[in-house]
């Protein structure tokens, strides 16, 4: 490793110790009480991307957010690490709520939707390819300046519906927990969560809250054609 590498590592570290040290004068004891418990409310699951960093954009301590991110914020069944996490959110933390969140101008998103040769992440943005598809003749009425952000929803609204019929959520349910699981965009260009209205707390709340969220995601993207 060049010093030069060395000498950006031991940036993060020196700034490390100095949020550690913030954070204990404004909080005295934060950290022990951070080391006896972990009771997040919220299972956050989203993008990779660097510039969505999740506890920050809802103002959440460390703790109070329990996180998994992958490129393009995708959730499938064949993906044991995020089926690992989402079980481990519900039955061992007991979270309520399950939200997927996307951001706009999603460079995964981007790939998917254009085709771009990437790499190996080729394998894994196939299943956004696949929502592409699925919505290919509506994406084609939107304005190709829009196109990337109206595919980055509606990969939020089917990856939130993959997550309502994982068998995590669905024993969940029926069992009685309460997990309500829904459907959120990022916008970079202004700092803001916007919720798509995909909500679904039960079995039967599923197809209806997505073919509403679905609806309201192509009537928006018309008017503002």
């Amino acid at each position: 490793m060049t010093n030069a590498s060395n000498h950006e590592l031991q940036d993060l570290l020196d700034k490390n110790k100095s949020w550690a040290a913030d954070t204990e004068a404004r909080e005295p004891g934060f950290f022990s009480r951070l080391l006896k418990q972990q009771t997040p409310q919220y299972l956050w699951i989203g993008c990779a991307d660097s510039r969505v960093p999740a506890n920050e954009l809802v103002d959440l301590l460390p703790g109070e957010l329990f996180v998994h991110r992958n490129v393009a914020n995708v959730v499938v069944h064949s993906d044991l690490n995020c089926l690992s996490v989402m079980q481990f959110a519900v039955d061992h933390l007991k979270v309520r709520h399950i939200i997927v969140v996307g951001h706009s101008n999603c460079g995964g998103v981007r790939a998917a939707l254009y085709d771009l040769r990437v790499g190996l992440v080729e394998n894994w943005i196939r299943h956004v390819q696949d929502v592409r598809h699925m919505h290919s003749e509506w994406l084609e009425t939107v304005p190709e300046p829009r196109r990337v952000d109206a595919l980055c929803e509606l990969n939020v609204l089917e990856q939130a519906r993959n997550a309502c019929h994982t068998t995590v959520v669905q024993d969940a349910w029926h069992r009685g927990q309460e997990v309500v699981v829904h459907g959120w965009v990022y916008g970079l260009h202004n700092g803001l969560l916007e919720d798509l209205a995909l909500t679904a707390g039960r079995p039967e709340d599923v197809d209806p809250a997505y073919r509403r969220a679905l609806a309201n995601v192509k009537k928006r993207y018309a008017t503002a054609a």
